[in-house]
């Protein structure tokens, strides 16, 4: 058996550009979150639209619609994918990699489901855990078949399966009603309150949004695809590959999520075309495809632009990425201690405008505290818990003090 193969990733190993791409989505990520912390997707539209902050909200809306939302879910999803990649290849010599594995998933989905129930009704950690199991039968499959079936299912799996499994799903309360009756009680400063009904409204957009599983597994296999083809772990070796992605995955994803916004503001197809169910497999093909194509593009100008001096600038958002796990859960702390009313009870009162506010403060904040950790301890707190878990016994936190007094000097 490979030593190295049962321990955790040594800092000389890891991949910078990948730490540095998982904060990159994870800005993105709390930048979305914040709305439904803020609890201004529950808001009703006639209140939004009498927010002093309304007039910028709608133009940050379409900024956010565009370069933002879905698009960091996805970038997150696929790095996810890419990950499980760089385990099962590190692991190839280890018998007990795939018993190690599932017990990692296990462990989160534990944390996955916790921080939903207890906390915030939008984790998505569940999900990855849950469908990371059906990486492993698909781990030995090469990247480009990987790379296939994930575009399938991304693409075409809400359309075919559209008319089949909603009729088979329990009703839930409406969308307008469940959102009021969750904003009334997350507003509230009652605990038990706000617990409830986070339960509650969990379990009805588990029903609600049953499509969301196969959003995640397919841009799981297509992120084992890149784990698996290397291009991720010797970019510069790569470069050709990364260039030629960018050149097609930009305009594409630019074209098709213009047309995706001119239709949802009624500016293309105003006609009523677009309400037929063709048009409606069409609108979830394109809406894949743009928010795939656009998560792609980032990955390849992050890591071209990594071969500059930009890797600089992009490298201050490794430390996060480092502690993604640790990060994810404490934006939802931070962003519930903030808007709940079980908390400072900001609420959507200063609209988009001030989630954008909030989440650039917080990300701040979570960038030094990222330096601060990692030039004193190993691993984040959530990492090195769910790690310690995974191996079956405590793993070493603290640095040794040379390399505390190198990290302080460099």
């Amino acid at each position: 058996m490979n030593p190295t193969a049962v321990a955790p990733l040594a800092d000389a190993q890891r991949h910078d550009v990948l730490d540095a791409l998982r904060g990159l989505a994870l800005f993105g990520v709390l930048l979305v979150n914040l709305r439904d912390f803020s609890l201004y997707t529950l808001m009703p539209e006639a209140e939004r639209a009498a927010l002093p902050t309304a007039s910028w909200d709608r133009v940050l809306d379409v900024v956010m619609a565009a370069l933002v939302d879905v698009k960091s879910a996805t970038l997150f999803a696929l790095l996810f994918g890419v990950g499980f990649a760089l385990q099962m290849q590190r692991a190839a010599d280890d018998p007990s990699a795939a018993r190690r594995y599932l017990r990692r998933l296990l462990l989160l989905l534990i944390i996955g489901v916790a921080h939903a129930w207890l906390l915030w009704w939008g984790d998505i950690l569940r999900y990855y855990a849950a469908l990371g199991l059906l990486l492993l039968p698909l781990g030995h499959a090469g990247p480009r078949r990987l790379a296939l079936t994930g575009l399938a299912v991304a693409l075409f799996a809400l359309p075919l399966l559209r008319p089949l499994i909603p009729p088979l799903l329990p009703r839930v309360v409406p969308a307008a009603e469940a959102a009021a009756a969750a904003f009334a009680a997350f507003s509230a400063p009652d605990a038990g309150t706000a617990l409830a009904a986070n339960i509650d409204y969990d379990l009805r957009m588990r029903v609600a949004n049953w499509s969301l599983a196969f959003f995640v597994l397919g841009r799981l296999l297509l992120g084992a695809a890149l784990g698996f083809a290397g291009v991720l772990q010797e970019p510069q070796q790569h470069l050709r590959f990364w260039r030629r992605l960018l050149a097609v995955s930009l305009p594409l994803g630019a074209a098709l999520t213009t047309c995706v916004l001119l239709r949802d503001h009624r500016l293309l197809f105003a006609d009523g075309w677009w309400t037929g169910t063709t048009a409606r497999n069409v609108s979830s093909i394109a809406r894949s495809t743009s928010s795939i194509a656009l998560a792609l593009a980032y990955m390849a100008l992050v890591v071209l632009a990594w071969q500059t001096r930009a890797r600089r600038l992009l490298g201050a958002f490794a430390p996060v990425g480092r502690m993604a796990l640790t990060h994810y859960l404490g934006q939802s702390l931070l962003g519930v201690s903030l808007f709940y009313g079980t908390g400072l009870g900001l609420g959507p009162r200063y609209g988009l405008i001030g989630t954008l506010v909030a989440a650039i403060v917080l990300f701040a904040l979570q960038t030094w505290l990222s330096r601060w950790w990692l030039r004193r301890f190993r691993f984040g707190p959530a990492e090195w818990v769910w790690r310690s878990l995974t191996y079956g016994r405590r793993q070493p936190l603290r640095r040794r003090r040379d390399t505390i007094a190198a990290a302080g000097t460099a």
